[in-house]
């Protein structure tokens, strides 16, 4: 079919649907494959489901990209459905097994071990669990130096990141592996240590419960707090990392709200961790000593600034929101 690497989905639900079509539109054969024992019409059912799916996906995505319906055809031929009395050669014909199946640890220790088994051990085997910890699984995977997890931000095909999490025994061979292939299908990829939330499930959970809570108090309504994220902090953080905005202001300035929000709103959640007042202590207050999270040591700031600015406007006119100036 193509000279690509063949992927492997484990679990037909959402997850693995979405993957599926982000490799299938990057070129590569995809099996999506079941893995409950089910009779005939019970797999032809889930197996017509499913590639229903993933067409209405192509589709849209076709219908920005301007595609002909045969070049939905021929993507939706990279996809097929495999039922659990098939698994072992789509499994092991895979480079990549992404296992999707419900968050909840005994089956995933379940299948991974089932997989492993069948895949043999060179496909790299990555779960892509929200919750759960990369060693609580790896045991369950013969040969867990090829496993890690592999964290996607629902819908799959749509954001860039994923987050890989690998675990004490994972090779580094496999984790930039890893790496190479998800880069070549346009993800962008980072790697995080094997703590609780990854990184963005982490920062999120504290941003919506702090949204809900305003919700709560009277601070705004619903409405309002939604257009403040979207075209405060949404549009800000679009171009901007969080830890480079601290620097773009001043860890300084951060430290200092953060002590009269503590303070106003009587909780410490609002305070600062330690490595914001040591930032300080140490003058690595951000852009204006040329060093805070980030290095701007031989940068052209001005440069660096203007850049970031002219990303912000284009943000603006992507938005329609950029008006003309009144010149009369």
């Amino acid at each position: 079919m193509t000279g690509r690497a063949a992927i492997a989905c484990l679990g037909a639900g959402r997850m693995g649907r979405g993957i599926a079509v982000a490799f299938a539109w990057a070129g590569h054969p995809v099996a999506i494959v079941d893995f409950k024992r089910r009779d005939g019409a019970a797999f032809a059912g889930l197996r017509d489901e499913a590639l229903s799916d993933v067409r209405r996906t192509f589709d849209s995505l076709g219908r920005l990209n301007a595609l002909e319906p045969a070049q939905v055809d021929r993507l939706m031929s990279r996809v097929s459905v495999v039922p659990e009395n098939e698994a072992a050669a789509a499994l092991a014909n895979a480079e990549v097994i992404f296992e999707g199946v419900p968050e909840v640890v005994d089956l995933k220790r379940e299948a991974l071990s089932r997989a492993a088994v069948l895949a043999g051990p060179q496909p790299i085997i990555a779960s892509t669990t929200s919750t759960i910890l990369v060693d609580d699984l790896s045991p369950a995977v013969a040969q867990p130096e090829r496993f890690l997890n592999a964290h996607w931000l629902n819908p799959a095909h749509l954001v860039p990141l994923v987050e890989l999490s690998p675990g004490q025994h994972t090779s580094h061979e496999v984790t930039a592996r890893l790496i190479a292939i998800l880069e070549a299908i346009g993800k962008v990829p980072v790697t995080c240590a094997a703590r609780p939330g990854y990184i963005v499930p982490r920062i999120q959970a504290l941003a919506m419960n702090e949204a809900a809570r305003m919700v709560e108090e009277g601070v705004a309504s619903a409405a309002d707090v939604d257009k403040a994220i979207k075209y405060g902090f949404g549009f800000r953080f679009a171009v901007l990392g969080l830890l480079e905005f601290i620097d773009w202001g001043g860890g300084d300035i951060l430290f200092y709200a953060s002590r009269y929000l503590s303070g106003a709103l009587g909780s410490d959640r609002y305070a600062a961790p330690e490595i914001v007042e040591r930032n300080m202590a140490e003058g690595r207050i951000g852009l204006r000593t040329g060093e805070g999270f980030l290095d701007y040591a031989g940068m052209d700031v001005e440069a660096y600034r203007n850049g970031r600015l002219a990303e912000l406007a284009a943000q603006l006119q992507r938005m329609g929101l950029a008006k003309p100036p009144v010149l009369d």
